[in-house]
């Protein structure tokens, strides 16, 4: 079947996010991780016939949810897991809350690397725990580890855990087999579990290939704990469904309770229904899904090198999100996220959010219909020849 990413769909008034957050009718949002895409046909056609059921009480995760789930992670990524190591929750930010509650008292400390998706932060200082920041040191044209820093931190007494984000949200980088294994053997040198969130797993661009943590090695199947969900891959957010992956039993012992003290472990009906269907009959829309999105990285990194050549836009290596360099507008990434909104329409995430070292970048989504793509950059470029004018009226 053929998709059309090419089609536009009125998101308006769905008590989307995305779309019916700001106030401004002429607001473009390219901002938070959702795409504006119709997801696979199987999914819908699989949510429309458990719909039609009409009864929609307590649900009990089916062997094909397991299934589905196994054969996804043998047949995209080349990893064999089983069943009984797979603990559901209802997303993967609720997720690392349980398994940060699960590993750590009051008063321990959570190592993770910087510029970082923003709700790491919140998981962590929820459960009366300290960040630790690994920053990334960035080098112009891509972020790289600082593997000194990085075990100087992991020694410390009080870190217990280390959540790496693979692949990187917001930099795009796919972190190489070579770069995790340091990364293992510090952690496990230093008796420090790690969370990998590996939710934008299936989005990674030709030449560039993923490694899951855990398929390493045997040590650091059992020093690790994976954290996935069908949500960024399929466009599936508003279902609330996730799983939790590891083969250590103590550490699913741990989680387990976690999850249930907190309510968090109740599998939503809808979403069982659409994890089967998109991981046993998705994988044609992805890869076209997968072309369209490369398209619109290599559309945005031309238009801005020809058309805002005093950005730099790090080419990512996978996801959606598009990092940006505007250090050189000489403005606040806060001041410049206000301009946009207020003078281009055009809602973006500002880098601050994301951590200290995400100063002076913004955060764009490309995951839209390329005709918006373009009018979002167009607001863009307004803005930011806006700037330039009241700089060189100031001089």
């Amino acid at each position: 079947m053929k998709y059309d990413f090419d089609q536009i769909i009125n998101r308006k008034h769905t008590n989307s996010a995305k779309w019916d957050t700001d106030n401004g009718f002429d607001t473009l949002p390219m901002w938070v991780a959702d795409m504006d895409f119709t997801t696979a046909e199987p999914i819908i056609k699989a949510l429309e016939e458990r719909a039609r059921h009409g009864i929609f009480g307590y649900a009990s995760i089916p062997d094909a949810y397991y299934e589905a789930e196994v054969h996804w992670w043998e047949r995209r990524h080349h990893f064999t897991i089983h069943k009984e190591w797979i603990e559901v929750s209802t997303g993967v930010i609720p997720s690392l809350s349980a398994i940060v509650q699960a590993f750590t008292e009051a008063g321990d400390q959570v190592l993770i690397q910087s510029p970082i998706y923003n709700y790491f932060n919140t998981s962590i200082t929820n459960n009366g725990c300290h960040v630790v920041v690994n920053e990334l040191k960035h080098n112009g044209d891509t972020y790289e580890i600082d593997f000194d820093d990085f075990e100087q931190k992991a020694s410390h007494e009080k870190v217990k855990l280390f959540i790496l984000c693979n692949p990187h949200n917001p930099v795009g980088r796919v972190w190489s087999r070579a770069e995790m294994l340091r990364l293992a053997e510090i952690c496990l040198r230093h008796n420090v579990v790690v969370v990998s969130d590996e939710i934008h797993r299936d989005l990674v661009y030709t030449d560039n290939h993923f490694t899951p943590f855990a398929s390493m090695g045997e040590e650091f199947l059992m020093n690790s704990i994976t954290c996935t969900a069908p949500s960024k891959t399929f466009n599936l957010a508003g279902l609330k469904t996730s799983n939790i992956i590891s083969a250590n039993e103590e550490f699913r012992k741990k989680v387990n309770r976690s999850l249930n003290v907190n309510e968090a472990i109740e599998p939503n009906v809808f979403g069982i229904e659409a994890l089967i269907a998109a991981y046993n009959n998705g994988e044609e829309w992805l890869d076209q899904l997968l072309d369209y999105l490369a398209g619109n990285r290599d559309y945005i990194m031309s238009f801005i090198k020809e058309r805002l050549p005093d950005l730099r836009a790090l080419l990512p290596e996978a996801t959606y999100l598009i990092w940006i360099d505007c250090r050189s507008l000489g403005i606040p990434s806060t001041e410049l996220s206000k301009k946009l909104l207020e003078e281009g329409q055009l809602r973006i995430n500002e880098g601050l959010i994301y951590g200290d070292t995400g100063e002076g970048f913004i955060r764009i989504n490309i995951a839209c219909p390329r005709v918006l793509l373009h009018k979002g950059l167009e607001r863009l470029e307004q803005v930011v020849k806006s700037i330039h004018c009241n700089l060189s009226g100031n001089l």
